[in-house]
Parts: C-alpha cells; structure tokens; sequence
C-alpha cells in the first residue's frame, strides 16, 4: 500500500510542477515573444505616454467626445479589477427605468439629435469593460461631436469609417467603432 501511496504522490508531484509551473510558464514566454504587444495590454501610447488600451472602455463626458457604452462596474466606471454587468434581466422593470433615464440624458445632452437612441448608448456590456460602439452609436453622436469641435460633419463620419472594425475573420462578431481610438484620432484634428 505505502508503495501504491508512494508513486500518486510522486505522481501528483510531477504534474503538479509540470501543468502548474513549467506549462504556463512557456505559454507566457510564447505570449511575450509572439504576441508582445497584447501581452502587455495592447496600450495605446500618446507622446510617450500611456493614454489607455485599446481593450478597454474609458468614460467620455465631454460634447466633444464621443461616448462610449455604459459600465456597469464599481466603484468607477470601466475598473477592470471589477468586471461585471447590471445582472438587470430584460423582464426587470429596474432595467426599463433605467433605459428610459438613459435616452432621455442623452436627448438632452444634445436635444438636436434624431433617429432613435441605439441600444448600445443605453445598456452596458457584460463586462463593463466593452472599449468599442456600434456605428449606428457613433452616427448618432457625430452632429453634436462636429458642433462641439466647429467640424463638418462629413469629415467626422469619414474618421467614423476609418475607425469602423469590421467582424473579425470575416464572420465573427458585429462591425465596431473603437471609442479611445476615435476619440484619440479627433483631437489630432482638432
């Protein structure tokens, strides 16, 4: 028996030390090697400085700027150490109250707006954490974000395209705007 006891030790000391240590380990070193930049948070880096990542959503309030989707995490918006969602289901009256308080901030933030509010200016992502808008949020906020910054607005919906991702692979996903990216791109201009 003490001999059977002997090799599931050695044994669960093995891969332990194999699938715990020397495992991930090398798939970090891999990481770092192959994918260097998204290993180190794919940040975004403005005159030599950090300005944010472009993973993560960051709190636009200025007219200027275009907003990003809502977070839901506390004790501060987009705190990655504290993802999380609402947890308001669609049959949850909370979550009605709270669409309705969010259209009607937005429509009087800017009261010239028209077209319905898109659901992604008005609900939080999963994570709370999500950096990207739909195009049809980004169109919906390109008049007061030209009026605010004395553009055309054509040229603000040309930077639109130009920041618009498309479904990764081809397939995958729903074409985005990258906020931070977009936002950055807008004060080159301006």
């Amino acid at each position: 028996m003490w001999r059977q006891l002997r090799i599931v030790i050695v044994t669960f000391g093995l891969l332990t030390v194999l699938t715990g240590v020397l495992y991930p380990l090398l798939i970090t070193g891999v990481a770092r090697v192959v994918f260097s930049r998204q290993a180190d948070g794919s940040l975004i880096e403005r005159d030599g400085r950090s300005v944010g990542s472009e993973l993560l959503g960051q709190s636009f309030s200025s007219p200027k700027y275009f907003w990003s989707r809502l977070s839901a995490t506390t004790p501060q918006p987009y705190n990655g150490a504290a993802s999380s969602g609402s947890n308001l289901g669609p049959t949850n009256p909370a979550l009605l109250d709270a669409v309705n308080a969010r259209i009607a901030a937005l429509k009087a933030a800017d009261p010239q707006a028209v077209g319905k509010v898109p659901v992604d200016l008005v609900t939080a992502s999963a994570s709370g954490l999500d950096p990207h808008i739909s195009p049809a949020a980004a169109a919906f906020q390109t008049a007061r974000v030209a009026r605010a910054r004395g553009l055309p607005a054509e040229q603000v919906q040309s930077l639109i395209s130009q920041y618009t991702e498309g479904r990764t692979l081809g397939l995958l996903g729903e074409p985005r705007v990258n906020v931070l990216k977009l936002n950055l791109a807008l004060d080159q201009l301006h």
